[in-house]
């Protein structure tokens, strides 16, 4: 029932964005939004039902204070819909990955490119990097498994935490830019900045933010050598299985992702859609036609309805936190509380000024990770309270901080789904990833609040 629900909403808000002059649709999808939400009080549990009904009576409590209408209770579940769609549809782009087997073509390449220990961390943080651009979250997957079998090949001290800072820090660093994270469509679609302005700035620190975590590796004392004769023959050995499946080339993964981002600026500077909703669409016919260029549409499908099957079940406590928070923005608007959060900003920026404050607008969603909230609906909140006239200045800028904060969030928050997914693939604890990743993570505040002030003085002058 749950995930009729959940498809319901979601086709609700394509239509109601495709045809906004039919206000029947938005209200059938605030209406279904709520339901999910009371559905799902019977079923979540832990930090996400606390979230949840912290959410719900505080923004029932403002609504209740500023006497608003009835309607305004049952017409206020709608706002992050287009957020819980986004997370729905992008982990379909992973199944051309999938079926078209190219994991064992990347292997194959690692090891022979490989010549020094830097090299083989550099090659692994790359190819994070670049499953991260186009899959989001099913970049930790794809690129493990990617790289596992290989690594066998090379005797490495403290196996599990090398793997894991390659992996995770390369990840992160696309998620400040990539078309299909999450965080960049929602802190677009709340400043109101244009995707291909922030673009070349967010790129350029994703760049020095990977340069920064080469060098602090090239710097470790992970020592790697290669493996016997006898252990190199059994893993070569185990690969064998692979050897009857068509191969892809790797470039295919490059050309596809260069079109997914070519497609989607393009029709971001030509639409008057908002982002997350441009990527929210395309993902689907874009991963059914490459899967119909490799042969495998039929495959799709099956996967497709899997997909459906398992990941809403899977994703719903996260859901109903973003559903919660998005009751909790309107009930701030429609009470016109966040005019009261917005003049104390603006107090606050006044005392600081505005290059003090961007130094702490990146702490923000930091620590609020460390107490459950995704950086999304952090991000959200944040971006209510920041409806100043700093973002009227500074729009840019402000993206930017907003955005490169989110990714301490990633790299260290217990709770979020990076380092869980990346837990489980290692059997490690969230935490023990969460202090692995601060040597890095401490250093690349460093650089983004530098990165921030510089991005500052050349859009002031």
């Amino acid at each position: 029932m749950i995930r009729i629900l959940f498809l319901m909403a979601m086709i609700s808000y394509i239509l109601a964005t495709l045809l906004p002059q039919q206000q029947i649709l938005n209200q059938s999808v605030s209406a279904l939004c709520m339901l999910i939400v009371l559905f799902s009080l019977r079923r979540v549990r832990g930090l996400a039902m606390a979230f949840g009904l912290s959410f719900l009576c505080l923004g029932s409590l403002m609504l209740l204070i500023s006497h608003a209408a009835v309607a305004s209770f049952l017409f206020s579940f709608g706002e992050m819909i287009q957020m819980v769609t986004l997370f729905t549809m992008v982990p379909i782009l992973a199944l051309p990955i999938r079926l078209g087997r190219y994991a064992h073509e990347l292997n194959q390449i690692i090891r022979k490119k490989v010549s020094s220990p830097p090299h083989l961390y550099r090659l692994i943080s790359c190819l994070s990097f670049f499953f991260s651009s186009f899959m989001n979250l099913a970049a930790l997957p794809l690129a493990y498994h990617a790289v596992a079998s290989s690594i066998d090949y090379f005797r490495i001290e403290h196996k599990s935490r090398w793997i894991n800072c390659a992996i995770t820090h390369g990840y992160a660093m696309p998620l400040l830019w990539s078309p299909i994270t999450p965080i960049v469509g929602t802190v677009l679609y709340l400043t109101g900045t244009t995707y291909a302005q922030i673009l070349l700035p967010l790129i350029l620190l994703s760049i020095c933010g990977l340069l920064l975590d080469w060098r602090l590796a090239g710097n470790g004392t992970s020592r790697l050598d290669y493996v016997s004769a006898e252990q190199e023959t059994a893993v070569a050995r185990a690969e064998t299985v692979h050897s009857g499946q068509p191969r892809r080339k790797p470039w295919q993964i490059a050309a596809a992702v260069l079109a997914l981002n070519g497609v989607i600026l393009l029709l971001d500077h030509l639409s008057s859609f908002s982002f997350l909703f441009l990527v929210s669409v395309i993902v689907f016919p874009f991963a059914l036609l490459w899967c119909w260029l490799i042969g495998q549409a039929r495959p799709f499908f099956t996967r497709v309805k899997d997909h459906f099957s398992t990941y809403i079940p899977h994703m719903q406590n996260q859901f109903f936190i973003f559903l919660t928070a998005g009751f909790f923005i309107t009930a701030l608007r429609i009470s016109h509380t966040d005019t009261v959060i917005t003049q104390g900003v603006e107090v606050l920026i006044q005392f600081t000024g505005l290059r003090a404050f961007l130094v702490l607008l990146p702490l923000i969603p930091f620590l609020l990770a460390f107490i459950g909230l995704h950086p999304a609906v952090g991000l959200a909140l944040i971006a209510e309270a920041l409806k100043t006239q700093a973002l009227l200045d500074a729009p840019i800028v402000v993206t930017v901080a907003m955005l490169g904060g989110a990714i301490p969030a990633f790299l260290m928050g217990p709770y979020n789904a990076t380092l869980g997914m990346m837990a489980a693939l290692i059997n490690e604890k969230p935490l023990t990833l969460s202090n692995w990743n601060f040597p890095f993570t401490w250093r690349y505040l460093l650089l983004l609040t530098l990165f921030v002030q510089l991005l500052y003085l050349c859009f002031s002058t």
